[in-house]
Order: structure tokens, then sequence, then C-alpha cells
């Protein structure tokens, strides 16, 4: 079936909407159509088999539920069943509400909890009270949603474009919900390209989302892999915030035929419900919401990540908990299968995660997401990133990229990292979808996946060793020089000091007459000498500071003064703290060769703060790790000629003249 089709079928059931006008608001459409969406969906697929499951029905009363639910099934030949007689054409116009419920409450225990996450009751309660429940259980009956017109990879595509459209008329974002198809489909084609040992006749594939939407990247991952192999099983795993988007998610793997107890509704990051060993995965694919702050689980974060570190998910760092996109690639990370250990884990995992910016660059040298990009790195995971063109999502136009990783590269791409620039492949949207006005062509999609494969040099793709990504972020330190004065204006900055204003009067009084007795024409600029003559004088006037409030004179009577004695502490000169400053060597080269050649020559008398040692490795300096995308594909365009610029200017300027003649004359 062709998007036409999609599109045609997806109008027709947004027109039911219109019945609702005036007795519903617009934000609860959606909540209404969807379900009854999914109910005429499920009779569809049931319909071949209804008669043979309600005979067996019948026959089956008063056996346990368990003996009767699996006998059910296999009459259905479906992971569910309806056993009611009745139909949405079938029930009748006096006892609809009963009917329909009864009707729903005839599903098989999974298909059951999917209306239930809607709170399809509540909402066919209000149907009834507004006397609409009868036509618009008429008008999906009409809709034909057999499989025979309508696949399943199809049908995701209609509730999608619903979704979409509720959430546009509602002021809601449709893209916390679920990605467009297109980057679905690069990014699930970048995972699952030259992986033929994973897909080999009767192996079983695993494919993970975390943030599971309404499951657009785990039909595409089997519709790819069904594709390409047909003898492999493919097994889809997932979990989902939104309940309704999770309802949608379970009721297409019903209706696909897969185990929907792995398919989980909660917050991935706080409550991971599909933990342990036996959840490691082949293929994960992922599009995080993005810069979305984390903090309403921070203590479930911060607690596994201190208690647990390298034995849970997040012990490589922590990123700003005002974007928690890092936190859903750790999460990826530990589920990796071990790519040393034979059998079935044998050939490790393969991510594909839609990330924002900020990712690549947020947070210098130390922090959570400089820490957890030098983990992904140093452990040589990060394969490739693909920029993306902007305007490609629903909800938000910013630039983002694709970030493939894998603990299994082959050889020629071990301790390299490749960045393929994708941002000029991309069409105009005949009509834009929200902020979504471009699209990746398929031509486009094989294009970046040939890039991609073909792993070399180009003007849109860059190979880099894992190292180029890192530094070492030095302190570098310059001395403090000073000159002091006992001038009038000085002597108010001493008085002004807080240390200073809490002196009792007559001690204050005392201080003034000492500093005015000596001289102040004089500008010393060596503190030592300063502080012993300064002491003196003091003491010559009965006035003993203690030690915060002579530091706090001293400060108050000096100035900064690059032709002054360097301010020594112990023998050593004192740092400046305003002029301290950093620099980033880069990995690999001597931090002292580096300072050598680029500070010396400016600053001769600067030093390296040899007490700022990086945490893992000991060594001078702090590690940072940042991948400068962007950077490695700047083209530099030379400024116009001055001549050509002159001539423009002077059209300009005559055009401007000749219009001032017109409006004068």
């Amino acid at each position: 079936m062709n998007t036409e089709n999609h599109s045609q079928t997806a109008a027709f059931l947004w027109s039911i909407a219109d019945l609702l006008r005036g007795d519903f608001k617009q934000s609860q459409y959606g909540r209404i159509i969807l379900p009854f969406t999914l109910l005429r969906r499920m009779e569809c697929v049931l319909e071949p088999t209804k008669e043979a499951v309600v005979r067996e029905s019948y026959a089956q009363e008063g056996r346990p539920d368990h003996v009767r639910e699996m006998l059910l099934l296999r009459a259905a030949g479906q992971p569910f069943f309806n056993a009611s007689k009745l139909t949405l054409d079938t029930l009748s116009d006096k006892q609809t509400v009963d009917d329909l419920l009864s009707y729903v409450q005839s599903f098989s225990k999974d298909a059951r909890e999917i209306f239930e996450h809607f709170h399809f009751e509540d909402f066919v309660q209000q149907l009834a009270s507004a006397n609409l429940l009868y036509q618009v259980t008429q008008r999906f009956a009409a809709a034909d949603l057999s499989p025979e017109r309508i696949s399943n990879f199809g049908m995701g595509i209609i509730f999608e474009e619903l979704i979409r459209k509720f959430a546009e008329s509602s002021n809601e974002t449709a893209g916390e919900h679920f990605t467009p198809r297109d980057i679905v489909h690069l990014t699930t084609s970048l995972v699952i390209t030259d992986q033929d040992h994973k897909l080999a006749p009767n192996n079983i594939v695993t494919i993970y989302d975390p943030t599971a939407g309404t499951g657009g990247f785990l039909s595409e991952g089997d519709e790819y892999i069904q594709s390409i192999s047909e003898k492999v099983s493919v097994s889809l795993h997932g979990q989902e915030l939104n309940p309704e988007s999770y309802a949608i998610c379970k009721a297409d793997m019903l209706i696909k035929g897969q185990k929907v107890e792995n398919i989980k509704l909660g917050n991935t990051l706080s409550n991971d419900q599909l933990a342990g060993p036996e959840h490691h995965f082949d293929f994960m694919l992922s599009n995080p919401p993005f810069g979305v702050e984390w903090k309403k689980v921070q203590k479930q974060i911060t607690d596994e990540h201190s208690h647990k570190g390298f034995d849970g998910r997040f012990g490589p760092g922590l990123p700003r908990v005002s974007d928690g996109s890092l936190l859903f690639l750790l999460h990826l990370v530990s589920k990796m299968r071990d790519p040393r250990q034979d059998g079935k884990s044998k050939g490790g995992s393969r991510i594909g995660i839609i990330l924002n910016g900020s990712p690549l660059f947020t947070g210098g040298a130390g922090s959570g997401e400089s820490e957890i990009r030098r983990y992904l790195l140093q452990n040589d995971l990060v394969e490739a990133i693909v920029a993306l063109p902007t305007d490609m999502f629903y909800n938000t136009g910013i630039a983002t990229y694709v970030w493939v990783l894998s603990n299994h590269k082959a050889s020629v791409r071990q301790g390299k990292v490749q960045l393929i620039d994708g941002s000029q492949h991309f069409a105009k949207m005949r009509k834009s979808l929200g902020s979504k006005r471009q699209y990746i062509t398929e031509e486009q999609i094989d294009e970046l996946v040939r890039l991609y494969g073909r792993f070399e040099e180009t003007a849109q793709s860059k190979i880099f060793p894992v190292e180029a990504f890192g530094y070492r972020r030095i302190t570098v330190e310059r001395p403090l020089r000073l000159n002091f004065q006992t001038s009038a204006e000085r002597i108010e900055k001493v008085l002004a000091e807080k240390a200073i204003e809490k002196m009792e009067a007559p001690t204050r009084q005392r201080l003034i007459e000492a500093l005015q007795a000596m001289d102040a024409s004089v500008l010393h600029r060596n503190r030592e000498q300063f502080s012993k003559l300064l002491k003196k004088t003091l003491s010559a006037h009965d006035v003993s500071p203690s030690t915060p409030e002579l530091k706090a004179i001293l400060s108050a009577l000096s100035e900064r003064d690059p032709e002054a004695d360097i301010c020594m502490v112990k023998g050593q000169p004192e740092a400046d703290t305003g002029l301290r400053d950093n620099e980033n060597v880069p990995l690999g080269e001597s931090v002292y060769d580096y300072f050598q050649r680029e500070v010396i020559p400016h600053v001769p008398d600067a030093w390296i703060d040899e007490s700022k040692t990086d945490a893992q490795d000991g060594e001078v300096g702090i590690v940072g790790f940042e991948i400068p995308f962007n950077r490695h594909f700047y083209v530099f365009q030379p400024p116009r000629p001055l001549v050509e610029i002159d001539c423009d200017l002077k059209a300009c300027t005559d055009r401007i003249k000749q219009m001032i003649e017109g409006l004068s004359a």
C-alpha cells in the first residue's frame, strides 16, 4: 500500500473527530480516535478466525482461565483473541455502552490492558452522555483496516499521522512520541548494514529501543531484517514513558505476533524494566528527547552512579541535569552483548542513537559530558557520527546527528571514528509538517549508507584516530605584581573594607592617622618591603591588626602593576588569579613542549600549575574529549574583491539618487 493510501485512511479516521466538536476539547480527540482505531484494526486482524474463536469460547466455558486462554489463542491464530460474538458493526443503538464495554472485556488480557491505558471506559461513557457513541462506532465500523489492505508497517505510519495531527491541533509536541520515518529508515540502515554474520539463517536477532514511542524503530528494524533475510527470527524489546504511546506500541507488537511482555511502561532512566544480563541486544535504536532535563529522576540516577559505579549504567559520569541525552546513550552501552563470548552473544552489539549537537562538545575537561565522551572514545565504541539536515523533526528545526556505536568494530575501523556530513542530503517537502520542512529521499539514504560503508576520506567523509578528539587542559599561572601607595583614594578603599568597618572607632581613627603619616607620594613596588614599613608605622600608632585585617589593608592599598616586583610567598612566586588561563594541549603531545612553544614566547614569566592533574592517569593536565564536528567540515569562503563591492555600492547609491530625483521632480 502506498503512502497516498496511508494518508487517505488517516484523513478518514481524522475526519471522525468532526463529530466530537463542541462536546469535547481538541486535546481529547486523540484519546478517543486512537483507541477506536486500534479496536477496529484488531477486529479486522481477527476477522478470519472470529467464528472459530466464538465457537471454541462456548465449548470451553467452565474450564480454568489459563487453559481457556491457551485454546482460544490457538483458535485465533494470533497472539490475542476476542471471544465476543459482537463487532463494531453489530452493536445496537440502544445498548451501545454495555455492549461495547462487554466487547472490549472479551479480549485476551494483553489486548484488554491496551484500552485501560487510554482510559477507554471513561471516554465511552462521555460519548454516550453526549449521544455520540453509536455514530462514532458506526463510522469506525465502516473503515477497512484489514491486513490485506494495510500492512502492519503501514498501520504504524497511520498511527503516527494521527498522533501528529492531534498533537498539532492541541499544541502538544508530537516529536516526543515518534521519529519521522525517513530518519528511522536511515538510522536503521546504518546500524544493520554489513551485519551478515548476525543475519545467518535460523538466528534469533534482538532489537531494543529504550524510548520506544509508538514502536517506529522496532517496526522498521523488523521490516528491514525481514526484507534482507527471511529465515531470521526478530525479537523486539522496548520501554516507553507515555501510556498512550506505549498502548499503541504494545498493540502493534500484538498484531505483529511479538511477545508483548518485552514492551514495558515506565521511565527507562530511573526504572529499567529490562535489566539483567539476559537483556543484552544485537541492535539498539533510539531517538531520546532532545535537551530534556532529568531533575525528576535525579536521586535514582545519582544513587546508581555513586553506589554501583561501573557495575551500573552510569559509571563514566553524569551530564548536567538540564540534558539527559547522554544518559540514554550510557544506558544503551550497558546493554551491549559481550563480543568475546561464543554462541548467542557472538558479534557484540551495534547502536544507532539520534542526538542534538550538545553531546558532541558541551562540558569542558573533567565535566560529566567530557568523561562520558572519553569513556566511549577510549573504549573504541564510536564508529561513526552522521550530521543530518536541519528542519527534519516535527517539533524542532535544530541540527541533529546519528551516532553509530559498536563494540565489535571491523579491524580497519579499530581506533578510528568516521564523521559524515549529511547536512546537504535533503529534499524540500511540498507541505511542512510542524517544524519538518525537509526529508531525506531513498536515494540520499542509500548514498549516506554507501559513504559510511566505503570508509574513505572524501569531502563529506572524514576519518580520525580516537586521540584526535582528546586534549589535556593545563592551568597556566602568571605571577602577581603589585604596587602600593597610601594616597587619599586608597585610604578611602581601606575604610570601605568589611574587616576594617568592624573595628572599634578609636582603633580605626589610629589606623587612619598611621596611614596618613606615611609618604603618599611614594609608589612602592615591592610588597615585602612595603609590608615591613606598614607594620612598623602601625605599631608606632598602637595599631595591632589581625591577619584578616592586615590582608584587607594591603589589598586596598595595592594595584596591579606589570612593572612591580613579583609578590613572593614562602620563596615561591604568588599566582595572579586575574591572569590565570587554560591551554588545551592535544592528547599525546608533551604539555611541557607545547608550553615552551606556544606560551613562553608570549609570557616568559608564566608556569604550569602542576597540582592540577587528571583523576584517571595522574598526569599533569586534566583530560577532556570533544568532537568539534562542524570545524572539520568548514570550508573557508574568501571575501569578494573590494572592487566588486565598490561597484555594487555605487550601483546602489545611483539607484537611491534616481529615486530621490523622481520624488522631487
